[in-house]
């Protein structure tokens, strides 16, 4: 066993946007050999992914039980789960074998109540199982970290960052024929929009805004189809989408699983020197300020005025709005700014990195 040796482990492959959130980029920033292991190497483990990929699951159940009766790496990093099936037992497991073992997380899992998939695959279950078992727990916020604390008293709180040279920095703030709002996420996050699907209706009427929806999702939107434009998230290519938007927006309900999410999308709309608004629940409420953006509390009212103030500003206070976000981005949420904070959560002395590919598993 190597002690420099690592393991990264989740459900997902590098199309799952946690997965290459909370721990591809950041072997590809620091340049750090690792063996990957995820289950299918799909975005997403959902009943109908699997069910089109029978002999992959079978295959993947098999690694996992391998996985199970072989010496553990000397250090591991999970994010989330390992697979759909696993219940906490292969998490916990390995996170106890290894030297160092690192558990990763950037949602509520313990109040992921949502009817279906999640509830079929106890995510809670294997939330709490995993945070016990890890000699080191890094949560996306604090929200999240205060939750596993009570399981586990070491716990680092390490936020979903960005990679700001990745993002083309918007260049021109004055207003288009046809005003452009973004919204980035996916299938399960889009009913979000319903919350201020009102206002959005509005604003289209008065100015007549589109929306610019990036997500996998193809489900109908009610009256929301009107004005919305979809367009597949494609990597890089998408940042084109964001610099070319006028307002990146972030609606949330307020529930105790919302509470827990990181604000990834408001990084990505600032690191394009975009204008953001949003709703101003959990570390939303933090980000936005920093971001000089404009919360929006859950009312038809509050949004609407929200969209309509930041479209009639004028083009230099827009642009002030984008330069300050950018800024913040950097300081904050970079890869660079973390870097000593995740290296020593994983353990690893600060001069690491190495131009090896990774291993895949």
């Amino acid at each position: 066993m190597r002690d420099d040796e690592l393991l990264v482990a989740s459900s997902y492959g590098a199309a799952g946007a946690s997965t290459r959130v909370r721990a591809l980029d950041w072997l590809r920033h620091l340049r750090l050999p690792a063996t990957i292991h995820s289950y299918l190497g799909t975005a997403d483990v959902r009943p109908g992914t699997l069910r089109e990929q029978p002999i992959g699951v079978v295959r993947a159940e098999m690694r996992l039980r391998a996985m199970r009766l072989r010496p553990a790496p000397a250090r591991v990093m999970i994010s989330r789960t390992m697979g759909p099936f696993t219940r906490g037992r292969v998490e916990a497991g390995l996170l106890h074998r290894a030297r160092w073992g690192v558990y990763d997380f950037d949602d509520a899992l313990w109040a992921d109540v949502r009817p279906g998939v999640h509830r079929i695959f106890g995510q809670p279950v294997v939330w709490e199982r995993a945070v016990r078992s890890a000699d080191q727990v890094i949560a996306g916020n604090a929200y999240l970290a205060e939750a596993a604390a009570a399981l586990n008293p070491e716990v680092r709180v390490i936020p979903s960052c960005v990679e700001p040279s990745d993002y083309r920095m918007k260049q021109e703030y004055a207003l288009g024929p046809v005003p452009r709002l973004v919204w980035m996420g996916s299938p399960s996050t889009e009913p979000y929009l319903q919350v201020i699907a009102p206002a959005l209706l509005s604003a289209h009427r008065e100015t007549g805004a589109r929306l610019t929806l990036v997500s996998a999702g193809q489900r109908p939107l009610g009256e929301l189809d009107r004005m919305v434009d979809r367009v597949p998230w494609r990597g890089a290519q998408t940042h084109d989408v964001l610099a070319a938007a006028d307002i990146g927006i972030m609606p949330l309900p307020d529930t105790a699983f919302t509470r827990g999410k990181c604000a990834y999308k408001l990084l990505q709309y600032g690191a394009s020197g975009l204008p953001v608004i949003a709703s101003p629940v959990g570390v939303n409420a933090e980000v936005i300020g920093q971001l000089g953006g404009v919360a929006a509390a859950e009312s038809t009212a509050c949004w609407l005025d929200a969209v309509l103030g930041v479209l009639g500003e004028s083009d230099a206070a827009r642009a002030a709005r984008g330069r300050r976000a950018r800024t913040a981005v950097e300081e904050l949420y970079s890869f660079a700014a973390w870097r000593p904070e995740f290296l020593r959560a994983l353990h690893l002395p600060g001069d690491v990195g190495s131009p090896d590919a990774c291993a895949v598993e």
